[in-house]
Order: C-alpha cells, then sequence, then structure tokens
C-alpha cells in the first residue's frame, strides 16, 4: 500500500470518479513520479475542496473525474446537475488565483449546466445534443481501442519535454466539442476525426452501444492535447487515459508527469 509522502515537493489533488476505471492501474502512473504526491478524491467530494481554500495545501490539481451527469436517471440520462452557487465561485476564484490544472481524458465532459467549466479546459464532450458558446451543438463521437500515431505539435514546450516526435498509442478517441480558437496546440492523432469513425453518445445513452445510425456530426479537430491560460490558471488538456493500456505507456506516463510538473511551475503561472 502507497505510503502518504508528506514530504514531497510537489503536491498533487487528483479528482476521480463519474466515469469507470481502473482505480491501482491509474494511482500506479502517480506513484512513479518522482518527488511528487497525489491524493486521490472521489467526487462529489473532490468538489468541496476546489476553491483557494481547499486547494491551499496542493501545487496543481488533476483532474479524471466526471461530475455534473446522473446517469441513474429514470430518463433521458444522463440527467444535468448543477453544481451549486458556491463551485461556482469557488472554481473561479481558483482559477483567478492561478492554480494549475492538469485535465485527463473524460474530465471533459465534465459539469456540462456549468460553460465556464468548459471554457476553462478548451472544450466539452457532449452526452447529448447541448448549447454551446451559443449553438446548438449534436453529441460527441466517441471509439474505442484505437491504434493511431500521436504526432508532437509544439516540441518547444515543456509539456513535450522527452517525448518522441512521433509515437505509438492506442486508447478511446473523441470526436467533441475542441475550442481551437483559445488553445495552444501540443498534440494530434494522425486519425480521421469523421462521423463515419465514430459512435454517438446518445446512441450509448440509449443502449445502442457502438452505434452511429441515424447520428450527424461535422468532422472535428484532431487535437488531443492542448494548453490555455484559464483565468490565471495554467491549463494543460491531454485526451488519452481511457484504461490500463495507456496507463503503462512509458509515453503517456512521461506526458502527464511534464504536465503536471508544468502547470505547478512559477514559469506557467507567469
Amino acid at each position: 500500500m502507497p505510503t502518504i509522502r508528506y514530504s514531497a515537493p510537489l503536491q498533487v489533488l487528483v479528482a476521480v470518479r463519474g466515469h469507470p476505471f481502473d482505480r491501482t492501474a491509474f494511482d500506479a502512473i502517480f506513484q512513479e513520479m518522482e518527488g511528487i504526491a497525489a491524493t486521490m478524491v472521489d467526487q462529489p467530494a473532490a468538489a468541496q475542496l476546489m476553491n483557494p481554500q481547499g486547494m491551499a495545501p496542493y501545487d496543481a490539481l488533476v483532474l479524471y473525474d466526471m461530475p455534473g451527469m446522473d446517469f441513474d436517471a429514470p430518463s433521458e440520462a444522463p440527467a444535468i446537475i448543477d453544481p451549486g452557487q458556491a463551485f461556482r465561485d469557488g472554481f473561479r476564484a481558483l482559477l483567478d488565483e492561478g492554480k494549475g490544472i492538469v485535465a485527463l481524458h473524460h474530465s471533459l465532459a465534465g459539469w456540462p449546466a456549468f460553460p465556464d467549466y468548459a471554457e476553462a479546459l478548451g472544450g466539452t464532450f457532449l452526452y447529448r445534443s447541448r448549447e454551446v458558446r451559443g449553438q446548438l451543438r449534436p453529441d460527441s463521437g466517441y471509439r474505442h481501442g484505437v491504434e493511431y500515431t500521436a504526432h508532437v505539435a509544439a516540441p518547444a514546450h515543456p509539456v513535450m519535454a522527452g517525448i518522441p516526435a512521433s509515437f505509438a498509442m492506442k486508447d478511446e478517441l473523441y470526436l467533441a466539442e475542441v475550442f481551437t480558437d483559445s488553445v495552444t496546440p501540443l498534440l494530434r492523432a494522425e486519425h480521421r476525426f469523421e462521423r463515419d469513425g465514430f459512435h454517438s453518445a446518445t446512441a450509448a445513452m440509449e443502449g445502442r452501444m457502438f452505434d452511429n445510425q441515424g447520428w450527424e456530426h461535422e468532422p472535428g479537430s484532431d487535437l488531443i492535447g492542448w494548453t490555455l491560460k484559464s483565468g490565471n490558471s495554467p491549463v494543460v488538456y491531454l485526451q488519452p487515459g481511457d484504461d490500463r493500456t495507456t496507463y503503462d505507456n512509458p509515453v503517456y506516463r512521461r506526458l502527464v508527469e511534464n504536465a503536471i510538473r508544468w502547470v505547478a511551475s512559477p514559469q506557467a503561472r507567469a
């Protein structure tokens, strides 16, 4: 059992729950990071800490959660859950303070009732059609176990330190909303981000897994990694991270560690 690393130079809060995952395999990513102590907190408790006071002991926030949706709703699942004004105010204050954030994989779907959250992460994944930035957008697409090549888009960026220019991945990909006008590209996937290669998230909610019949979605961005400034906070989003195949990928582990170290650095905050 991992010990509590009180003396680690970097203390990180990792928010989880809302989407199934292998907790032990995911936690192993952080146990290998020299000088970084990760405290994993489940939603909805994690939301209570996402404010300047709650995050005061931590140098960075890692999001691997998917809050704000009730998948057990009797109809039209997932029902959308409002985070409440206290969370909204606390999260905005955290961004104003400049706390670094690393968001991973399905966290892009979090808090659909809170548009500022999507803006902070640089995009959003939609389980059902919703208005995004003033326009009605279709539900997003997903595809599991895609074998693709990832290409570094910003080789000089600190998050890309030690990362090969191109590397193989096998992971879930999204056809989702990416705010390309607000983000700086870090990684691209060599894959066709078109409707025919993805499945409808709404169809999955209605019991039709791996289906896109009757679903329409225009081509999307090939970005699978980016950074942006949200308020005063440096934010990195990395789209990979579906399962143990990715958790155990040494390049992915390096990416996550680089992202944490960078968002927690004075240079990133400046």
